[in-house]
């Protein structure tokens, strides 16, 4: 993709995320991701219906009538996006490839970062670590971001989500907020988010495309394995076929919620053929009513 055509997307997705992190998702964010605490701000007078127990008692004094003292939340956060950037993100059956909707969810998050004056950073991987982008505030850096998912070009085709997981524990001292976004083609995983989720607030976000499982019934097709490189051929006229891979994926989807609940870390899953805000809306609200 040529420089100029990568501006152009990240401009486009720009404008089309501001929206959507204005008017729904800003509120919700903060709302969900709440500061480390509370920092005392300024005193004021006392005034009825105030709280007591915030009296500043030493000002007071001085003064001749209470003050009480004002805290306000100490918002400053850090959000890590894990971006599976293996050659199975790059699937799609219909308007959009896996990997596109996994752009523009970490585009919305890290615009709602910004606006909340939180710091993003970012990890690309495969079944190696392919880039790291250090945390830092500003519109510059989330837009460097944005064009590193659009222009990077992965060395490898694999998936270790295992990896990823411990990378994020030795190079994020500060607890975080990471979004781990895959389509979880992976395996042995699941101790490393157990960790992971006991020093920061992991939410995996599976991106999925339901032609994965429902194919159309077009005969003997040859398909390919994205990330093995490997050719096999499936009927898919087959009754059997469209069953079995229906009730396998479902079956492995389940488990992959029941094992990361078990782990301690909340799971979204976001189908490619539907609107996604509505289940990320839905999704941080129902966080927030477990808080």
């Amino acid at each position: 993709m040529e420089t100029r055509e990568i501006l152009k997307k990240v401009r486009q997705i720009e404008i089309k995320t501001r929206g959507v992190v204005n008017e729904i998702l800003s509120g919700e964010y903060h709302a969900v991701f709440k500061g480390r605490g509370m920092d005392f701000a300024e005193v004021r007078e006392y005034q009825m219906g105030d709280d007591v127990r915030l009296i500043d008692w030493n000002v007071s004094a001085r003064m001749g009538h209470p003050y009480i003292k004002i805290f306000e939340e100490e918002r400053e956060l850090l959000v890590m996006l894990l971006c599976d950037v293996s050659s199975s993100a790059h699937f799609g059956s219909g308007r959009q490839m896996k990997v596109d909707m996994a752009i523009e969810l970490a585009a919305v998050l890290a615009f709602s970062a910004l606006k909340n004056n939180d710091k993003v950073g970012m990890i690309l991987f495969t079944d190696h670590i392919e880039k790291f982008i250090v945390p830092k505030k500003g519109k510059t850096h989330i837009l460097r971001i944005l064009r590193e998912l659009y222009a990077f070009k992965p060395q490898r085709s694999g998936t270790n989500l295992r990896l990823a997981l411990e990378y994020l524990n030795r190079v994020t001292k500060k607890r975080s907020i990471a979004f781990l976004i895959s389509d979880f083609f992976g395996a042995d995983f699941e101790r490393a988010a157990s960790i992971v989720g006991q020093k920061h607030d992991l939410i995996a976000v599976h991106v999925f495309d339901p032609r994965e499982y429902l194919l159309p019934k077009v005969g003997l097709v040859r398909l390919h394995d994205a990330e093995k490189g490997t050719p096999f051929w499936i009927d898919t006229a087959d009754p059997k076929i469209h069953h079995g891979l229906r009730t396998r994926f479902e079956q492995w989807q389940t488990n992959l919620k029941k094992n990361f609940q078990r782990a301690g870390v909340d799971y979204m899953a976001l189908p490619v053929d539907r609107p996604y805000i509505p289940t990320v809306v839905q999704f941080f609200k129902e966080r927030e009513r477990r808080r």
